[in-house]
């Protein structure tokens, strides 16, 4: 059996390694990114992963302590594993990886804990290739756009990095530039994961992650295209402009193309840095409410979701005239569409069946539940009940809007109208006694019923 799993092993690795040559051995080749050094490590990574989980579980029975503690550890080593990899070849696999530490509800803690890191430890580009994409994409040189640019990144992440800069009339901008090998690393890099998850399911029949292969085929196109990423920023700005508190830096289109998006540069603190907002006297419930507003209508009245609000991509700050918290939106690159407005019923089901059959919608709208939740924790809000509630009013106001398009009655229309008003005069009113009961007021109340019930008795 051993002998065969070797066999398996080996033949995989060097399969992997010569389809890599294929793959790799066209166009631009530098051995130090593409070639043997770059598919050896992902097949050397795969083929050690899978030799540590079948050596060390084989001889210890299922369900019992030994083996759950066994499997922790085979979890933290592959984890720490993958995080290298990740690391040392960057773009695509750095983005999968981020992907997976975001995955709560499907991976197992050790590799959520592990990979989480990734967000912030992106490596950068070298300014003059950063230069070199700019003066390909705008046919100028820098100092022909911009009177400052700053040469050391705001931040990096998995696919660009953003540099803050002035044009010639004075105006901040922050441009936001594309590392410069991963849109040609990209394609063959999902290939490359999509063969060596393919021989790990050979090994391991009930591997159930060949769907996130399948998203990233889906969503890296859209995520590389800036032009994308600009209209999305647009449209998000177009349908919640009754939100007061919503900024989104507005798009420079005649500085921009698929690999550089100017756009206006605004300041903010990260949504989770508690010590920011004391220092700026910015309410942190106030905050949490509205960020949970913000998603409820994006989820369940216009059926168009931001993503991915980890706290890099989520600022606050204190608007100086009204003394309101506004939260900043960034990075509009991956927006998901549904038709949850009028299908919410059958996802329902999905739920209590197998993960790996959850809708892949239904997976980015719980990877961005728990990026919220996540902020929430971080802040230490109280402001959960709140955000359910507002979600709550989404869903009755969504609700009620498709009863009303599907009704030819005057009568209906009034019964509906009517039984929305009365749901969200029942959500007030229970958000007024849940906040008596957080007051000193409700909590004087408690006491002297307490006092009653005990005179009575």
């Amino acid at each position: 059996m051993v002998r065969g799993i070797i066999r398996v092993v080996s033949l995989a690795s060097v399969s992997l390694t010569s389809s890599g040559f294929f793959l790799y051995g066209t166009g631009h080749w530098d051995p130090s990114d593409f070639g043997v050094v770059r598919i050896g490590r992902a097949v050397l990574t795969t083929a050690a992963i899978t030799w540590d989980y079948l050596t060390e579980l084989r001889h210890v029975k299922a369900g019992t302590e030994e083996y759950e503690s066994i499997k922790s550890q085979v979890h933290f080593r592959s984890a720490h594993r993958l995080l290298d990899l990740c690391c040392a070849n960057r773009g695509t696999f750095i983005k999968v990886g981020q992907h997976l530490g975001a995955l709560e509800y499907l991976v197992p803690p050790e590799y959520t804990k592990t990979l989480s890191v990734l967000h912030s430890q992106a490596p950068c580009t070298p300014f003059p290739d950063v230069v070199q994409v700019i003066r390909e994409d705008l046919g100028k040189e820098i100092s022909e756009v911009f009177v400052e640019f700053e040469e050391k990144p705001l931040g990096a992440a998995s696919l660009a990095q953003v540099h803050r800069a002035v044009l010639q009339d004075g105006r901040k901008v922050a441009v936001k530039v594309q590392h410069p090998k991963v849109q040609a690393q990209s394609a063959r890099d999902i290939l490359l994961m999509e063969v060596l998850l393919h021989a790990v399911k050979k090994i391991f029949p009930q591997f159930e992650f060949m769907w996130l292969i399948e998203e990233a085929k889906k969503n890296l196109p859209l995520e590389l295209d800036f032009e994308n990423e600009g209209r999305n920023a647009e449209k998000m700005s177009a349908i919640v402009s009754s939100f007061s508190f919503l900024r989104i830096p507005r798009i420079y289109w005649e500085l921009s193309t698929k690999r550089v998006l100017v756009m206006e540069y605004m300041e903010g603190g990260q949504v989770n840095d508690r010590e920011y907002m004391k220092r700026n006297q910015i309410d942190i419930n106030q905050v949490a409410r509205a960020l949970g507003q913000l998603y409820s209508e994006m989820i369940f009245v216009h059926g168009f979701v931001h993503c991915d609000p980890h706290p890099g991509n989520v600022l606050v700050r204190q608007n100086p005239e009204t003394l309101v918290p506004e939260i900043i939106l960034l990075d509009h690159g991956l927006y998901q569409a549904l038709e949850i407005r009028s299908n919410a019923a059958t996802y329902l089901p999905e739920i209590s069946q197998l993960l790996a059959s959850v809708p892949r919608q239904m997976l980015l709208l719980l990877k961005t539940n728990d990026l919220l939740r996540g902020i929430e924790t971080s802040l230490g809000t109280h402001a959960s009940s709140s955000s359910f509630l507002n979600m709550s009013r989404c869903c009755v106001r969504a609700l009620a809007r498709h009863r009303k398009e599907k009704t030819d009655s005057l009568w209906s229309y009034i019964h509906i109208s009517l039984a929305e008003t009365f749901s969200l005069g029942q959500l007030q009113i229970y958000e007024i006694v849940l906040r008596l009961q957080a007051s000193c007021v409700g909590c004087w109340i408690r006491r002297m019923m307490q006092w009653v019930f005990l005179y009575i008795h």
